[in-house]
This record gives C-alpha cells, sequence and structure tokens, in this order.
C-alpha cells in the first residue's frame, strides 16, 4: 500500500474548515450575499462587472438616508448611482485612476445637508486595492467648528481607548496563541471577519440584536476550536515547524478570505444600530456604539484577566507558555489547555470583529485583513506572547491612532501605528513587557 503523502491530510482539514465557513454562509438569507441595488431609474456604469468600485454610505444621526444621487467622474468615464435603503451606494469605474466624486445635494432630503466643511466634489484616487471610498458627514455637529483644542484632544482619547480595547480583545487572543504554540496566526484577521460576517447573517435573518452578536461570538469561538482540533493538533503531533505552520496559516487566512467574498459579496453593509445617537458626558460628545464598545471591551479584558491570574486553568495556561514540556511532566493535559486557547483566542476575535464592524462601521470581507497590521503592532509593541504586554500595546496604538487625527489627515492615522511597529523592532524587538529571549 502507497503511503499517504504527509500535506495530503493537513490539506483535507483545510478544505473542512473551508466547508463550515462556506456552510456558516450559505445558512443565512440570500440577501446576506446580495449588495444594495439602485433605486429606480439610477445607473451604475459600465454595464459590464467592474473589478475596479467607488462607494460609502450616507447616514447621519437618524440612520441611512436613501435616494442620495452620487456621479463619480474621471479617466474619461462618468456614472452615477443612488443610495439604497441602508444608505450604501456603489460606481463601477473601468480602469483605476483619480476620480471626482460630488453628492447632489438638490436630492438630499428636508433638513438634510452636508456637514460644514465638506468638499463637494471630492477627489477619490484608488491605491493598491480595487476599491476607494467616498465619504460625505451629513448633518450639523458631525464636524464641531466650535470645540476648544481640550474637548477635541478628550473626545479622542475616549476614542482611542475604545479603539485600543477593541484591538486588545483580537491581539490577546493572538498573543495566547502564540504563547502557547509559538505560532503566528495570519489566519486571525479571518477569525476577525467571521464574528462580523455571522452576526451580519442572523441579523438579517431576523434575530434580536443581542442574540445575533452572541452566535457571532460562539461560532468565533467554534471556529476557533476546529481549527486546532482538525488543522493544528495533527501538525504539531507530525513535528511540523513553526515556519511551514505559518505559511499554512497564510494559505487559511487566503483561502477563508475569498471564500467569504464568494458568498458574503464585496459590498459594506451595516450591522443593526450602526447609526447611533450622540451621547454628551460633559461638555464631552461621544458615540453611544464608541462608549458601548468602550464598555463591553473593558469587562470581558478584566474576565480574561481574572481567569488567566485566579483560575487553575490560567496558572495552567502560563505553565504551557512558559515551557510545554515541563508542564506536560507536571500532569497537565497541553493539548486540551491549546484547544481551549484556540476557542478563547476565537471567541475574542469575533467579539472584536463585531465591535470594529460598529466602529468602522461596516461589514466587508476583507475587514479583518485591514485591522490584522494593527493587530500585530499591539502584540508587538506590548511584547510577543505576554497578554497583558498585548493589553496595553493595543490601547498605546488605539491611542496613537486616534490622537494622530489632530494632526494628520484621518487617511494617514494608521501610518503612525505601523511606524511604531517598525521602531520597536528596531530599538527593542522583544516589547515592552516582553522578555528578550523570548524573541529568536
Amino acid at each position: 500500500m502507497i503511503a499517504m503523502p504527509k500535506l495530503v491530510r493537513p490539506l483535507g482539514t483545510l478544505l473542512a474548515l473551508l466547508a463550515i465557513i462556506t456552510g456558516i454562509l450559505l445558512s443565512a438569507p440570500p440577501s446576506l450575499a446580495s449588495t444594495t441595488s439602485p433605486a429606480p431609474g439610477a445607473t451604475t456604469a459600465p454595464a459590464e462587472p467592474s473589478p475596479y468600485k467607488i462607494g460609502g454610505v450616507m447616514r447621519n444621526t437618524d440612520g441611512p438616508v436613501p435616494g442620495v444621487r452620487i456621479t463619480a467622474t474621471g479617466e474619461g468615464f462618468s456614472g452615477e448611482a443612488t443610495t439604497g435603503d441602508n444608505g450604501t451606494w456603489s460606481i463601477g469605474v473601468p480602469v483605476k485612476g483619480t476620480y471626482q466624486v460630488e453628492v447632489d445635494v438638490s436630492t438630499l432630503p428636508e433638513g438634510v445637508e452636508l456637514a460644514k466643511g465638506t468638499p463637494n466634489p471630492r477627489e477619490v484616487t484608488f491605491t493598491n486595492t480595487s476599491n476607494a471610498a467616498a465619504v460625505f458627514p451629513l448633518g450639523e455637529g458631525i464636524v464641531v467648528q466650535s470645540a476648544s483644542f481640550g474637548e477635541i484632544f478628550v473626545e479622542r482619547v475616549i476614542a482611542g481607548l475604545s479603539f485600543g480595547l477593541l484591538l486588545a480583545l483580537a491581539s490577546v487572543g493572538l498573543s495566547l496563541i502564540y504563547g502557547t504554540t509559538g505560532l503566528t496566526n495570519f489566519a486571525h484577521g479571518e477569525m476577525v471577519t467571521l464574528g462580523a460576517v455571522v452576526m451580519f447573517g442572523f441579523s438579517v435573518a431576523g434575530f434580536p440584536v443581542w442574540l445575533a452578536m452572541l452566535l457571532g461570538v460562539i461560532f468565533g469561538g467554534a471556529f476557533g476550536w476546529v481549527q486546532d482540533g482538525w488543522l493544528w493538533k495533527p501538525l504539531r503531533r507530525r513535528g511540523t515547524a513553526l515556519i511551514p505552520m505559518m505559511i499554512i496559516s497564510i494559505g487559511l487566512a487566503l483561502a477563508a478570505r475569498y471564500t467569504i467574498l464568494f458568498f458574503f459579496g464585496g459590498a459594506t453593509q451595516q450591522l443593526p444600530g450602526a447609526s447611533s445617537p450622540i451621547v454628551e458626558i460633559g461638555v464631552i460628545s461621544i458615540s453611544r456604539n464608541t462608549l458601548l464598545s468602550l464598555i463591553i471591551s473593558l469587562v470581558v479584558i478584566v474576565l480574561i484577566a481574572m481567569l488567566l491570574l485566579k483560575t487553575r486553568l490560567g496558572k495552567a495556561t502560563r505553565a504551557v507558555a512558559d515551557n510545554p514540556a515541563l508542564a506536560a511532566a507536571s500532569g497537565i493535559d497541553v493539548d486540551r489547555v491549546i484547544r481551549i486557547v484556540w476557542t478563547v483566542g476565537g471567541v475574542l476575535a469575533a467579539l472584536g470583529g463585531i465591535l470594529w464592524a460598529y466602529y468602522r462601521p461596516g461589514v466587508t470581507f476583507n475587514m479583518g485583513q485591514q485591522i490584522l497590521l494593527l493587530v500585530f503592532a499591539g502584540v508587538i509593541l506590548g511584547g510577543l506572547g505576554t497578554v497583558f504586554g498585548a493589553l496595553v500595546g493595543s490601547v498605546i496604538v488605539g491611542l496613537f491612532v486616534e490622537l494622530s487625527t489632530l494632526w494628520l489627515v484621518a487617511d494617514l492615522k494608521y501610518v503612525g501605528a505601523l511606524l511604531i511597529m517598525i521602531v520597536v523592532l528596531l530599538f527593542r524587538p522583544q516589547g515592552i513587557l516582553g522578555r528578550r529571549e523570548r524573541v529568536g
């Protein structure tokens, strides 16, 4: 009998994981995979499907704004679209380039106007992606000209803490997996995406928001459990080196991302309650979603910290992270601990993805890919393999990203976070709380 090649079974488990993702997406109603259709009389061009799109969402504090006409011109092309019931719009363009995107203000509902200082038309240039966004804030108070620098600074700090804590949810899960297995999991971004996509599917199916969120988190944990049981545990038992496993994680990330794209579509979809009212706390204004995100993230992270510090499972996890062989010799079931870590990592990633979808706002097939580098920046800044380092690093990255908008244009706010990662790797590769012997 001919022996089965060593890579056949891992590839089979990879296909099984993709089948699970496909089943999750297919279990949602057809509207999950559909994009917003233009209103009657609206046109999108060109007639043939285009790989390049300009899109966005029109909304104000009261919710989505449908029926707004938007045009895009440039590169010898002219096309238009009308916002749908959820406020989204998309215009297919023939080539990458620079386009002038303009809102027909006469189609705005009565009492709704562009925020003060919003350019119209505005220039949109494609970079290295096939999608470009054009943002047109609506309503008075979105651009606050009268606020003092101190008030704006405090608001940015609160937004930075909220963003940093939701980053920490994904970063802590990634750090736990790295600490116990040594694996740098590039598919962690797709675990983030899965939580938001599953929640969107259940919310479209009519489930209450809280139940759809809970199911999204549960599916995230199940995906982490299945990954370890069907893929990573067999590879560990074969003695597969970390570099090949890391390459497999990259392949898993690509396969999962484009499976989600195939069934979910490339449009940005909104979770229920994506447009939230502004909450006034003294002189500080903050959206309700941002405030809830901050509270939820903080509560979950405190619970994870207590789990690691106060329970036998937490002590076993730290023992496995420090020395798996010694932990096994001490009677700890290393495989069971790693399985639990993968499950918890999936839960945290899914919850982070849901909060990220509210923060952006919107659900897209590649949202996990977009946030993955920031997650790595937080982990590296805090220290590889250290959970509390991932928390500290993520909060610093979140604060830096939001505070940088005081001096930089919003499109450049993520650049600074990546510069932090580069500087840390150059001068302190072990991170803030990491130990030097963990690196290399």
